[in-house]
């Protein structure tokens, strides 16, 4: 995702939850620079983006096709995902056990804990259904992952996980961002001669490739596009900074002077595509993902007697 200003934050010190994340073999996505990814998902959010909670809160509608409801629910990557999108799901499947899998697990647990009154949360705690860490051997009926699988550089890892989590019969219901996403600045990027400002995305049939790899069944892909316009620029560049940052391996690493900013939003209004009312246009193409976990195939030896 774009970055309007270099990110000097130290990064904080992966919590387990990253560092399994990275612990795998697997060949990192061209193009994306693994410490980028790192610091942004020990990133703390002040809010929840509206983007996340708008495409979660349209994913946990489809939850109303399942015949038989989870009865045990994991939430991936909840802060990064939506607090928003996490109460529509939890609206839903109130009757279900609630894990959380997150690299800022602390966060996590206040954002969540926070959108439920004392009272309710104790009637929680008695009923069993409280929200609970998970460690690396739960298994749930459902993982529930919203925009998050776009910003790792090793979604193979991830899908691994994910499978791990679920019991047998058990789905995953996901959500990124696909290739058509931040045309609008990715043209205007490529006009003036600039480095890409974000990573290429992944393209939904390659993710249902990726899913029938790890060992997932019957992947159901869809997509929509989402199209948002802003007064002005700046509103723009907040909207941006509050959905990512640009993981690009080349993306800038030097300190900017202190009028950069400024003639850098200059810039991109400038050359930016607007409507015919003179709103600046932004579009999102979203990728909706489902998929279950088959009983494990008996292995068929060469001869039986």
């Amino acid at each position: 995702m774009p970055v309007t200003a270099p990110d000097l934050t130290p990064s904080d010190s992966l919590s387990p939850a990253s560092a399994i994340a990275t612990a795998s073999t697997e060949t990192p996505v061209p193009g994306m620079d693994p410490v980028a990814v790192a610091r942004w998902h020990t990133h703390r959010h002040r809010t929840s983006p509206w983007l996340h909670d708008e495409v979660g809160t349209r994913m946990a509608e489809r939850l109303h096709w399942i015949k038989t409801p989870p009865a045990s629910w994991l939430n991936w990557e909840p802060v990064h995902g939506g607090v928003k999108a996490h109460q529509a799901v939890a609206g839903v499947l109130e009757n279900s056990k609630l894990f959380v899998a997150s690299s800022l697990a602390s966060q996590a647990m206040s954002a969540i804990n926070a959108d439920n009154s004392v009272a309710a949360s104790l009637w929680a705690r008695v009923r069993g259904r409280a929200p609970v860490l998970a460690t690396p051997d739960t298994q749930v009926d459902m993982v529930w992952a919203n925009m998050c699988l776009h910003a790792t550089h090793q979604p193979q890892a991830m899908l691994q996980r994910w499978h791990r989590h679920l019991q047998v019969d058990g789905f995953v219901m996901f959500s990124c961002l696909g290739p058509d996403s931040l045309r609008e600045l990715s043209a205007v990027y490529h006009q003036l001669g600039w480095a890409p400002p974000c990573h290429s995305f992944t393209d939904m049939h390659d993710w249902g490739d990726m899913l029938v790899q790890q060992g997932f069944a019957a992947p159901v892909m869809d997509v929509e596009t989402i199209t948002l316009t802003y007064a002005s620029i700046a509103r723009l560049v907040q909207e941006l900074r509050s959905l990512g940052r640009n993981l690009h391996a080349s993306r800038a690493t030097t300190t900017r002077g202190r009028h950069w900013l400024a003639d850098w939003q200059r810039t991109l209004a400038k050359h930016w595509p607007r409507t015919p009312d003179g709103q600046l246009r932004l579009s999102f193409e979203v990728i909706h993902g489902h998929a279950f976990k088959p009983a494990p195939r008996v292995k068929v030896a060469a001869s039986s007697a």
